[in-house]
Formats: structure tokens, sequence, C-alpha cells
């Protein structure tokens, strides 16, 4: 990068505080060389709050709501009960939602996407785990969001029936941990997670509720072991988790979402977590929560380092 283009850099993020143009400068001398890429870089993660109520003990999905502001969905894994969990980013437990006709018997991971109801967000929930690679189908389950209201906590509801989307794997059984819905057109992405280069499976819009539908394995990540992903509001930013690492990519514009992992990687920051799986956009794709499965879990977020961290075009 030359150094008039340095200059810029720093002046666009000066308005925004001395603490921004601190942590942003050491990122300047190190940004990626993407051609034609903005730079995307936040800064790093700090401690926003801790799950307060014992109702989560297993955190492996999050997602930041877009309808309630200031609103986190959160789910247990393996062998609890069929809720999700509203928790605000300092992590007051807002409510718990039991799903109507869902079950859980091994929930990975939560996304939020265009439903059958137009201009309406709806909840995916990933019944996607599979440690021994045994089950001859997965299930997503979609319900329409709620409405929460911020002034109340600890509300218990009954939501949905939930839409049941029965999908199946063309190569085989899979364990995966990743479940992300395009939000420019509902497609439905499964990444794998036990495999030196991670699977990425869709499942395009409309998805069938009454058979089973086949996914189509449309690449593969740079990296394996995925726990976690998401597609930002705007759908031109995804973002995987591994185990020790996550990248974020930038769609190319008008593509499907699965090309952007052709597209090369930049590596995101995380903060060293027991067994952290669940990481989400902000509601504005400016920022990015992290959180792990443990009692009384801290979030961590990372917000941006510049204004705005669209791509151009």
């Amino acid at each position: 990068m030359r150094m008039n283009e340095k200059r810029k850099l720093v002046r666009r993020i000066a308005p925004y505080g001395l603490s921004s143009v601190l942590c942003f400068l050491p990122s300047v001398l190190r940004l990626s060389s993407v051609a034609g890429a903005q730079p995307l870089k936040f800064c790093p993660g700090r401690q926003v709050g801790t799950v307060q109520t014992t109702l989560i003990a297993e955190a492996s999905g999050i997602v930041a709501s877009r309808k309630n502001p200031g609103v986190l969905w959160v789910h247990n894994d393996s062998g609890n009960a069929a809720r999700l969990y509203a928790v605000n980013p300092e992590g007051t437990l807002l409510g718990s939602y039991r799903i109507r006709g869902a079950r859980c018997r091994d929930w990975e991971d939560i996304a939020i996407g265009p439903g059958t109801a137009p201009r309406r967000d709806t909840l995916y929930v990933g019944d996607i785990g599979d440690n021994r690679a045994k089950r001859a189908s997965i299930t997503v389950y979609r319900v329409q969001e709620p409405k929460i209201d911020p002034n109340r906590v600890s509300v218990e509801m009954t939501i949905g029936p939930a839409d049941s989307i029965e999908l199946v794997y063309p190569d085989g059984p899979k364990d995966a941990e990743t479940l992300m819905v395009d939000p420019l057109n509902g497609d439905i992405y499964v990444i794998s997670k036990r495999e030196l280069l991670c699977r990425v499976y869709r499942a395009a819009y409309p998805q069938s509720t009454k058979k089973r539908t086949t996914l189509t394995l449309v690449t593969r990540l740079p990296w394996g072991l995925a726990v976690g992903g998401d597609v930002s509001p705007d759908g031109r930013l995804v973002m995987v988790r591994g185990v020790l690492n996550a990248s974020i990519w930038i769609r190319p514009k008008g593509e499907p979402l699965w090309r952007a992992f052709r597209a090369t990687h930049i590596a995101l920051e995380l903060i060293p977590e027991p067994q952290g799986e669940g990481i989400c956009f902000d509601a504005d794709g400016r920022g990015y929560y992290t959180i792990s499965e443990m009692k009384h879990p801290p979030i961590y977020y990372f917000p941006a380092l510049i204004a705005s961290n669209k791509p151009d075009g």
C-alpha cells in the first residue's frame, strides 16, 4: 500500500475518535493486498457482556436480530430443549421461546433470512450435528421471528409451528456445525466440519417442507473444521469460524453467495474461548460477535475499524 493511500485511510476513520485511529494504525501497515477489495479490518475484540442465565450452558449458535434492535438469538447444543433464547449484548435474558413442532437432536447453528412471508424476518435453526456421520438426513427448522420487548426480561413463550426442511447430502452423511441463509434469495448453506477442506452445500430456495431435498455440493473452503458462520444483512460479506481461526470473504457482485469462497479470504481475529463455536455479524454488518459453549459464557464484540466495511461496487 502506498503512503498516500495509508494517509487517506487514516483520515477516513479520524472522525470516529482517537481509539479507533490507534487500533487502526497497526492494521494499516499489514492490509491485505487483495486486488480491488476494500480493506475489511476490525478493532481487537472486547467483552461486552456475560450470559447471566443458567438456561444457556452450551451456546452453539448465535445471530443478531435485525427487527429487534439490541437482541441476540442463542441456542444450546445437543440434548437440550427445542428452545431459542433472546439476550441483549450485555447477556441479560430477555426471553425463552419454545418452538412448536421442533425437536433438538443436535442443534449447531442459527441464521436469519427471508422466509415464505414477504419482508418477514425468519429464524432458521440447524439440527445438523452428526458426530458419527450416521444420520440419514438433517433438518433445518424455519420459524418467523417474534417481536421482543426490550423492557421485559425472562419472558417465556411458544412460537411456531416451525417448518421442517429435511436435507440429504449427495455424498453421504456429514458432521456439520455451520448454517447460513442468503438474505438476498433465501438459499440455505450447510458447511461440513470434519474435513481438511470443508465442503459447502446449498439448498436453493424455495426448499420443500413435504419431501427430502438433496443438497448440492457447490465448493470447498480453503481450510477445515468449520464450526459456525454468518452472512452480512446486505448479503455482501460472509464469515466462517473454525476451531482456531475465522475468515471473511467478499461476495462478487451479481454472483451466488458460494462463489465468495473461491476468492481470497481475509483472516479475522478471535479471542481464545474454551469451546468457541458461535459467530455472527451485528445487525448492521459492521462488526461481529462471538460466544462459547460453557456456563455463563462471555460475549465478545469486534467493531469495524471504519465507518462502512462494504466493498466498492
